[in-house]
């Protein structure tokens, strides 16, 4: 009888002690299912900011090298550029001085890789009085240039450039006022055309000083020729040094005539200037 007792203890013994191992083995099997679901979770989330990470350098590089994109604010350049306009911008096209570089992460002078802007490019720069402000005109001038207006229309080394009248326009001023401008199709010395709008040949800037453009200077004039802060005033922009060239604009991909708020989907598709996305700027 003791013999039997014994049996069934010792069987009892190793069913609880195989119930207990199995127990501890699913415990420990789930501990490791947990820390490798943790460090997969964590692999994860390292990925992602990794990816982030190449993202963000690789737009950098595009944003400082290649292209940069910039908007229109203002109506300066009307009608070639209309605010809302989105357009990018070749850095690489003059070369790279310390402002093509972003936030400010480089100093120095002199342009790496420098090539001058030909007459008639529309070229973004900073602003001499105020570097820290970005400006985009129309080069008109090179160095050693006489630049003079007389009458509206622009005289290059003392020969006026081609203007013809192409009709009348209504675009809006600074303030929203509409009004009527005088387009005109003109013929830079080298043969870029563009389009130029003017109030009246009788304004404020249409009759300047004979501006002789600097060494390593450019001149450079809006197309909206009457409503246009640009080289021929002094005091507030002046000539344009080489090293404040950022780069020539290229094409616009995006533009919006500003009727719809972000707030208001359904209005964007009539808001969009579907005709100029992908337009090449002259």
């Amino acid at each position: 009888m003791a013999d039997d007792k014994k049996k069934k203890d010792l069987k009892k013994y190793d069913w609880y002690s195989k119930v207990y191992k199995d127990e501890e083995y699913e415990a420990e099997q789930k501990k490791k299912q947990a820390a490798a679901k943790k460090a997969e979770e964590e692999d994860s989330v390292w990925e992602l900011i990794k990816t982030a990470l190449l993202a963000v350098c690789l737009a950098l590089v595009i944003r400082t090298f290649a292209f940069e994109p910039f908007n229109i604010p203002s109506g300066s350049m009307v009608p070639t550029l209309l605010v809302g306009d989105y357009l990018f911008v070749s850095k690489y096209s003059y070369g790279y001085s310390q402002y093509a570089f972003p936030f400010g992460m480089a100093s120095f002078d002199g342009r790496i890789f420098a090539s001058e802007p030909e007459r008639g490019d529309v070229a973004v720069f900073r602003q001499p009085k105020r570097p820290q402000i970005d400006y985009i005109k129309r080069i008109v001038g090179l160095p050693g240039d006489r630049i003079q207006v007389k009458e509206g229309i622009l005289y290059v080394n003392d020969t006026p450039v081609v203007r013809d009248r192409v009709g009348i326009s209504q675009y809006e001023d600074t303030f929203g006022r509409l009004g009527n401008y005088t387009m005109y199709r003109e013929i830079l010395p080298g043969g870029t055309e563009h389009n130029l709008i003017e109030r009246s040949d009788e304004e404020r800037l249409d009759n300047t000083p004979v501006y002789v453009v600097p060494e390593d200077h450019f001149f450079a004039m809006g197309d909206n020729r009457d409503n246009s802060q640009d080289s021929r005033v002094m005091s507030e922009v002046g000539f344009v040094p080489m090293d404040n060239l950022v780069g020539k604009a290229q094409y616009i991909f995006f533009s919006t005539d500003g009727s719809a708020s972000i707030a208001q989907v359904w209005e964007w598709p009539s808001a969009i200037r579907w005709n100029r996305i992908f337009q090449e700027i002259k």
